[in-house]
């Protein structure tokens, strides 16, 4: 069995990892971190959660992770985790940091986007946790930089078409909708419910911080630079992503094809046949990721239409995957569950 442990276990993404993890059939959870509810027994803090027997939160401090473990999930907040990936991989553990502490390769990039990085010389250690781009290497790392949710929907929906140079890579808009479980579970005005209900708003336009990380994963499977106009909306839902992309294709450009190739054998990756798109209704707890299409002659456009959960295969779902990989097992392991609906 693989011993796994979850810092951070009481956020949104905490949370989903330990309902995938406990039942998944290789792994034991041997630790789980909670600074506001340390020392309580983990039935207690979420009563939901009714068979995970003697789990009990411990204060990250108090943790001492690296010895208990495996491999270690960080599902804390950007800048937190950094230290504790840290001492896991200097442990020789395996670490899955689903923050964006390791998700930028580039020194001055991240520390534009999120402040002074305190182990830079693992950036170029970390994997990019996108098995549909990068399994083979995360096979074999000992970091991998979990990719963040927005990204996930739109490199997966645009990898195939600039891999293949079938669209103008001047020319691409990304309209991304999430629902309000994206911005975490710690208490703000924003995400009041008077605030949020019956509301939809845009927010960081022209200055997100996910829009490094597409760009660097994009710009790597074209081979060369790629630059996107993305913004993101916020709507009164609980999870899901839905991310509407513009693209203009050049002449004679296949694009079903492409996804065809890029995707035949992906397990969680389904491509609906032209003119079909999906929803977030689709992919609800789940760790699949949906993708459709259709051309518009009028403007010479395609539109692509990707959907994933931003809590599954935006953030602990793809987390799991990769944790498969790593450690040498089917990489759908825990991980097949269909999605709820309605």
């Amino acid at each position: 069995m693989i011993q796994v442990a979850v810092a951070g276990a009481s956020g949104y993404t905490g949370l989903e990892l330990l309902r995938i993890l406990l039942r998944h059939p290789e792994v034991t959870i041997t630790a789980v971190t909670s600074e506001q509810h340390d020392g309580k027994p983990v039935n207690e803090v979420f009563p939901g959660f009714v068979d995970t027997g003697s789990l009990v939160c411990r204060s990250l401090k108090s943790a001492d992770l690296a010895k208990r473990a495996d491999v270690v999930f960080t599902a804390l907040p950007h800048g937190t985790a950094m230290q504790t990936v840290a001492e896991v991989v200097d442990a020789g553990k395996r670490a899955i940091d689903i923050s964006a502490d390791y998700r930028l390769h580039d020194l001055a990039t991240h520390e534009k986007t999120y402040g002074t990085h305190a182990r830079p010389d693992l950036l170029a250690k970390a994997v990019y946790g996108l098995p549909e781009l990068h399994r083979e290497a995360i096979r074999g790392a000992k970091l991998v930089a979990n990719p963040g949710c927005y990204p996930t929907g739109a490199i997966l929906a645009l990898a195939p078409l600039l891999r293949e140079g079938l669209i103008d890579p001047g020319a691409i808009i990304v309209d991304a909708k999430s629902g309000v479980s994206g911005a975490g579970r710690s208490a703000s005005v924003e995400m009041l419910f008077s605030e949020i209900h019956g509301s939809i708003k845009a927010y960081k336009i022209a200055e997100h911080r996910h829009t490094p990380e597409i760009e660097q994963e994009l710009s790597e499977v074209a081979g060369r630079p790629i630059v996107i106009s993305f913004t993101p909306h916020l709507v009164p839902m609980d999870r899901g992503i839905l991310s509407t992309i513009y693209v203009t294709p050049k002449q004679g450009a296949d694009i079903a094809g492409a996804y065809a190739a890029a995707y035949k054998d992906e397990p969680f990756v389904r491509v609906l046949p032209h003119g079909q798109v999906p929803s977030t209704g689709h992919v609800l707890g789940s760790n699949y990721a949906l993708i459709g299409w259709r051309s518009d002659p009028r403007t010479g456009r395609a539109v692509i239409v990707s959907a994933i959960d931003n809590l599954v295969k935006g953030a602990s779902g793809q987390a799991v995957e990769n944790m498969n990989l790593m450690c040498g097992i089917p990489e759908t392991t825990g991980l097949t569950q269909l999605p709820l609906f309605p």
